[in-house]
């Protein structure tokens, strides 16, 4: 399969009204064409409102499949631009049923890791006007995920994309949504996926945390 970024997308945090009160997001994105440099920590010219869930070192890039636009498109009954769901790269080639946690891209000279499945939250409900947005991606499967990046540089939407390596635990960003989201009282699988080195830390914490309580 053909592995190629559709768009590049930044935005800094904004100020917008959400249930009759100020919200500080960085949910909007817009696409750039020039190359930007990505840190371990985030791409050049972006920003997030709120750092304790976003960004960092493991959830340096957001990433969305372009291949999802289709059916939000015909749910909402419109168009959206690339960016929609607040993700740095909007990708084609890379579904959650394909790829794993931990696998490896060369990004041009940037070398990314897939760390965690996106875990949508109220904001991108909003930026799509939409309440039940985060529901129906948890329903859907149709999440995106997060990069961290392991070794910085630049990259534009011409950059070339390949798969460096597949990661030997083999854990697919579906099996994790599945046992996040719908499978809750699966021990084997909470423990499979703590055990999966390259989750990020945040997703093993709350696995373990699980774990304990379905173990009391």
């Amino acid at each position: 399969m053909t592995l190629e970024i559709v768009s590049v997308n930044v935005g800094k945090p904004q100020i917008v009204e959400y249930q009759g009160k100020e919200l500080v997001t960085g949910i909007y994105k817009s696409p750039v064409s020039s190359s930007l440099y990505v840190s371990k920590t985030q791409l050049d010219g972006d920003g997030q409102a709120d750092l304790t869930v976003h960004g960092g070192v493991d959830k340096a890039l957001c990433v969305y499949p372009e291949e999802h636009y289709a059916y939000w498109e015909e749910v909402l009954g419109r168009k959206l631009e690339a960016g929609a769901f607040g993700e740095n790269l909007t990708v084609r080639g890379f579904l959650e049923t394909d790829v794993c946690i931990g696998d490896i891209y060369a990004i041009d000279e940037v070398i990314v890791q897939v760390s965690q499945p996106r875990q949508p939250c109220f904001k991108v409900g909003k930026r799509l006007e939409w309440a039940k947005t985060p529901l129906q991606m948890q329903e859907t499967g149709f999440t995106g995920f997060y990069f961290r990046v392991l070794q910085e540089g630049f990259l534009s939407i011409n950059s070339q994309v390949k798969l460096v390596a597949k990661d030997v635990d083999g854990v697919t960003l579906a099996y994790a949504n599945q046992i996040k989201y719908h499978d809750k009282m699966n021990k084997d699988g909470a423990q499979r996926l703590v055990r999966t080195e390259a989750l990020s830390e945040s997703w093993k914490k709350s696995f373990t945390k699980r774990l304990v309580e379905l173990e009391s």
